[in-house]
């Protein structure tokens, strides 16, 4: 028998009860090209509790998977001669971007492209599934959730961020009315329905919380958020108890829990999650990748940047400051960062 993935499945170890959520960046996308059904399938067969679809919105308003509505770095759309005239430069949350973006076309017309790997440099043994995936759309994407859970008997659910809002309510498509008109036709639309809906924005969640009774998470990043939001102002106690008001949890960066110095190494962690708990917020830190480009130096294993370094004793790190969730390149990293560890013989 073979997974949805094409793999043996994977029994997910037990847990403790209440152990914090594993969130599927983009799925399994250490293993798999991103925002694909096959990195989603993986990161479920992996452990994860839920799929993270990044959405943008066609020209005919229909809502994908990508990582940007720029897809020349996640597609094959620049080797297709029929859509040469589609390149454009545009102006995306105040910065000039040259590409092909989403909103230029139809899904019809999407669908005629395939996926590619995003960081062939440090993930070179993913450009082997370059070509071979379409880009997903959200009824999908949920569709092989809710199939997952039957077979896994597991919830399995979706943590969707809603990309550029702003952006893409002034071009004419909203991405908030199509996103929770496809969660109630999925039946998704209570506090224990199994999704978070997350942003950078600020006044979307607020807008969604009057919509809406689904998870609501602040994402925060570093600067200034696309409608003006200062993210430090954000992280403060009376911030955070702002956020509280329209948001369920907060979505940081994860140096705002743990920082790094230039070397690489960990510094004290700050009061972010404690903070975030008394204000009454989830924390869910972003975004823990294997890779040792990515990890922080004490866990590094080796001086290839290509190379896995030890993810989830990096993550076990952060899992001491109490957080609630994670978002992971590799589930199977994050999973076993939760496993309790065994005694010594």
């Amino acid at each position: 028998m073979t997974s949805a993935a094409g793999l043996p499945p994977i029994a997910r170890p037990a847990l403790p009860p209440e152990a914090p959520i594993v969130i599927a960046h983009r799925g399994a996308s250490a293993d798999r090209p991103e925002h694909t059904l096959a990195a989603y399938a993986l990161a479920i067969e992996q452990g994860a509790d839920f799929i993270e679809p990044d959405l943008v919105s066609t020209r005919d308003h229909q809502l994908v998977a990508r990582h940007e509505n720029e897809i020349s770095g996640t597609t094959d759309v620049a080797a297709h001669p029929e859509f040469a005239d589609r390149k454009a430069t545009k102006t995306i949350d105040g910065e000039a971007i040259s590409g092909w973006f989403t909103e230029d076309f139809t899904l019809a017309e999407l669908r005629t492209l395939r996926a590619r790997e995003r960081l062939p440099q440090l993930r070179p043994a993913n450009t082997a599934y370059d070509g071979q995936e379409l880009i997903p759309t959200l009824d999908e994407i949920i569709a092989l959730a809710k199939a997952a859970s039957a077979r896994t008997g597991r919830t399995i659910g979706i943590y969707p961020e809603t990309k550029h809002p702003s952006y893409f309510r002034a071009a004419g498509l909203p991405l908030e009315p199509v996103l929770l008109a496809t969660l109630a036709k999925a039946g998704w639309t209570h506090a224990d329905s199994p999704v978070f809906i997350q942003s950078f924005e600020a006044g979307n969640l607020k807008a969604l919380r009057g919509q809406t009774k689904v998870r609501l998470i602040q994402l925060i990043a570093d600067g200034t958020s696309a409608d003006g939001v200062s993210y430090d102002a954000m992280v403060t106690p009376a911030g955070l108890k702002a956020i509280a008001d329209y948001a369920n949890g907060i979505g940081p960066a994860h140096s705002r829990i743990i920082p790094r110095d230039a070397a690489g190494n960990l510094l004290p962690a700050t009061s972010l999650v404690a903070d975030a708990h008394a204000a009454g917020l989830q924390v869910h830190p972003w975004t823990f990748r294997p890779e040792n480009y990515f990890v922080a130096l004490p866990w590094r294993r080796g001086s290839n940047p290509q190379a896995r370094g030890d993810a989830a004793g990096e993550i076990r790190a952060y899992l001491a400051t109490g957080i609630d969730g994670l978002f992971s390149d590799s589930p199977a990293a994050a999973v076993a960062a939760l496993v309790p560890a065994r005694p010594e013989p």
